[in-house]
């Protein structure tokens, strides 16, 4: 089962997809945890050129990478783990790519990443996505708390339009794919928040025929 977490940076996804991790291998599921950009050798090459503060990336060639370093993790490492019937939980995929890149860069115009991610991901779908949705304000004010305007990557840098250009299109795709996503809202304390996803989680695991304990 491919499971995915997404949010802006700062919104708490990444500590939610490591506590799916480790409850799942606590109840004796085989748990594959990946992150994007990285998770291969290529992939985490890509990443240090994404992330990098230094480099100014053009929006296109930003979306290729990404999908690059995307496209070798799937042929890489989830489709194998989905064949041996692993969890596979991503810290990001590929609506990732249609909202900062489609909506917070403006590539999307014409409305062709829906179809051009498809085709990076050789047409795997989560059966869940799990959208910790926090503002942007908040979310910066997280990161600049934690890391220092020292510490944040190329990506986290991007102006506040961008990041509401991208928590609108986030809202936007769970509104239209309501079976696929689980909007949470990322006030919430991280216990909260994990309790919600893991009482999903139990359902939806059980209505495809894999109980968990």
């Amino acid at each position: 089962m491919l499971i995915s977490f997404e949010g802006i940076d700062g919104s708490g996804k990444s500590t939610q997809a490591l506590r799916l991790k480790q409850r799942l291998e606590d109840a004796g599921r085989q748990v594959l945890l990946v992150r994007e950009p990285g998770g291969t050798a290529l992939s985490e090459r890509v990443r240090q050129v994404l992330l990098d503060p230094a480099l100014h990336v053009d929006p296109l060639a930003e979306l290729l990478l990404f999908s690059a370093a995307r496209a070798q993790l799937v042929r890489e490492c989830i489709m194998p783990a989905l064949a041996d019937k692993q969890v596979v939980v991503c810290d990001r995929f590929f609506d990732s790519t249609t909202v900062y890149q489609g909506a917070g860069r403006g590539l999307d115009q014409d409305g062709w990443i829906a179809a051009f991610n498809r085709r990076v991901t050789s047409g795997l779908v989560p059966a869940r996505t799990y959208l910790v949705d926090l503002d942007p304000e908040e979310a910066a004010a997280r990161q600049m708390a934690r890391d220092g305007q020292a510490g944040r990557d190329r990506m986290e840098r991007a102006s506040g339009e961008f990041y509401q250009r991208v928590v609108t299109a986030y809202r936007r795709l769970a509104a239209e794919e309501p079976a696929r996503w689980v909007v949470i809202d990322g006030r919430l304390s991280i216990e909260a928040i994990h309790d919600i996803i893991w009482s999903d989680f139990v359902t939806l695991a059980a209505a495809r025929n894999t109980p968990e304990q």
